[in-house]
């Protein structure tokens, strides 16, 4: 982001102030701010004390000393948003700063989502300690990792002894910090799993008090067998469940999100703790083995090269490809969008079909089918689906126990043409959904964004605006929200976020990235002694309330 107002400046403005007595009472106190505390209730005003980078004080401070201050003038404070669906691994040693989150207002981040995930947590946690973090890191364990560590990428059940030894790095894994166990049900090798090798691995994790997060098997014509799968799952081994960015992906069945959340709600009528996360964007991303069959793809991309030197399985492959699209509701590739191919840039920005033209000059189907197979055995290419309703997405967001998240990774500023979401998913609620539509007041989006992630993954000391709560803030007036993201145009920074603190410390002012990291390591499941409970605040956290 270009340029950073220095202390100077801000001293001009009269925004920041620095007190230099010895014995200031607080570290840093926000003044006039109409405080959102996260639970969903309406704003107060108030003044906010911060020291040892925990929430010290909340009232009328008037008297107060401080070594620095900040005037909010009227501008909302509320808890530092955590986005609970993330996939940062491949960026946050890149750029760990997470610069398109902590602009967004997100200070914490929940990783290892959709089964893929670090096997060993406990030397990645150390790495990225030791390099310093702009936010607050958390992550789940991945089944597709732990298969794809112990059977490869084939496509057969596990032995006894590989179940074991899965079974004991889930265990390895919550020791380390995980907050529970995730999978991708939609990719391979995760696919080639039965409903039991989950369940034995759910309840490892719930061993720990983990929760079970999901990128289920299905997200169109067999939803409602995914759904129950979940269920399942989560009632047989004991655990909470959360359905990762729930969506209805084929046009063919549009509308039936409704139906879909009734099934959700019977489920928490009979007392499973189930919620859900959601992108609030109509197309989603994903690279183009979700194109693909998935028996083509066991043992790896390899395999199928192989496969296709083969006649005759190259063309069920091919064949199975038309069908699946046509499933879909679609005719061509029309529809996907190559979000990143390192291979060929040029290609970076362009749907399949145009690809197609610019390599064979043909627009026929089987041309296209022979792209997509080009552009994934050459690396595989991150693509971005036209794939949902607007009317879906907004029902599943009004939806009361829908979290706001992402999907979204970490990006170096213009590298590629990713999916917006990244750099403007809470931009895109506050401003979309809350003032321009509005589908949810700005108290409960909020809360989908702080309270409500923080209740379901027990981040205990994080999510609300409370005495003793870790400083994570975020401060902005919420009728300059806006997203800049767009799809042509990804590589912009959200609008309106003016002050983002992690642990008490600010790491936006005004607007503008400081450059420090003060982000931790939030660890849970066996490590979860370590972390401070927060006195009074317990009943907050506690299991999900029955309808």
């Amino acid at each position: 982001m270009a340029g950073r107002r220095g202390a100077g400046a801000l001293l001009r403005a009269g925004l920041l102030v620095p007190l230099l007595a010895a014995g200031a009472d607080y570290d840093l106190l926000i003044r006039n701010a109409r405080v959102l505390d996260g639970t969903g209730g309406p704003w107060r005003r108030a003044d906010v004390g911060l020291r040892s980078g925990r929430i010290a004080a909340i009232g009328r401070l008037e008297g107060a000393s401080a070594r620095r201050r900040i005037d909010a003038a009227g501008r909302i404070l509320a808890p530092g948003f955590i986005d609970v669906h993330t996939h940062i691994e491949a960026g946050i040693e890149h750029v760990p700063g997470a610069d398109n989150f902590v602009l967004d207002g997100v200070t914490t981040v929940v990783t290892g989502n959709c089964g893929s995930s670090e096997v060993y947590l406990a030397g990645w946690f150390g790495r990225l300690e030791a390099r310093g973090l702009g936010v607050n890191v958390a992550s789940l364990i991945g089944h597709n990792s732990l298969r794809r560590h112990a059977t490869g990428s084939d496509e057969r059940s596990t032995t006894p002894g590989e179940l074991a030894r899965m079974r004991e790095l889930v265990m390895q894994g919550m020791r380390d910090g995980a907050l529970g166990l995730s999978t991708g049900l939609a990719y391979v090798p995760g696919s080639f799993a039965t409903t039991a090798e989950v369940t034995a691995l759910a309840q490892a994790a719930a061993d720990y008090g983990g929760i079970y997060a999901t990128h289920m098997r299905d997200e169109g014509a067999r939803i409602r067998e995914a759904i129950a799968e979940a269920i399942a799952i989560g009632r047989e081994a004991g655990l909470p469940v959360q359905i990762s960015h729930l969506k209805i992906d084929h046009q063919r069945y549009w509308g039936q999100s409704g139906d879909v959340i009734g099934l959700i709600e019977k489920a928490r009528e009979e007392g499973l703790e189930v919620g859900v996360d959601q992108h609030p964007y109509a197309r989603a991303s994903a690279g183009l083995s979700v194109l693909t069959p998935g028996w083509a793809l066991a043992g790896g991309l390899e395999k199928l090269r192989e496969r296709l030197s083969d006649s005759a399985l190259a063309a069920r492959i091919r064949r199975e490809m038309a069908q699946r699209l046509r499933d879909g509701g679609h005719s061509d590739y029309s529809h996907a969008t190559v979000a990143r191919f390192p291979p060929q840039p040029a290609y970076e920005g362009r749907t399949i079909s145009e690809i197609t033209e610019l390599r064979t000059r043909s627009a026929t189907l089987e041309a296209q089918v022979q792209t997509v197979l080009f552009l994934l055995v050459n690396g595989d290419a991150q693509t971005i689906y036209e794939s949902m309703s607007e009317e879906d997405v907004e029902r599943i967001l009004r939806y009361p126990h829908t979290v706001v998240a992402s999907d979204g990774g970490i990006r170096e500023f213009g590298v590629g043409v990713p999916h917006p979401r990244a750099y403007g998913a809470r931009a895109r609620v506050l401003s979309r959904f809350v003032r321009q539509r509005p589908a949810l007041s700005l108290s409960e989006a909020v809360r989908r964004m702080t309270f409500l992630p923080a209740q379901r993954y027990r981040l205990r000391d994080r999510g609300l605006v409370r005495e003793g709560m870790a400083a994570d803030l975020v401060l902005f007036d919420p009728e300059r929200v806006r997203e800049r993201a767009s799809y042509q145009q990804p590589h912009q920074y959200a609008e309106g976020f003016d002050w983002v603190l992690v642990n008490g410390v600010p790491v936006v002012e005004e607007g503008r990235l400081t450059g420090q990291r003060p982000g931790r390591i939030l660890r849970g499941g066996g490590t979860r002694a370590a972390l401070i409970q927060i006195a009074g605040v317990g009943r907050f956290f506690g299991p999900a309330r029955r309808p």
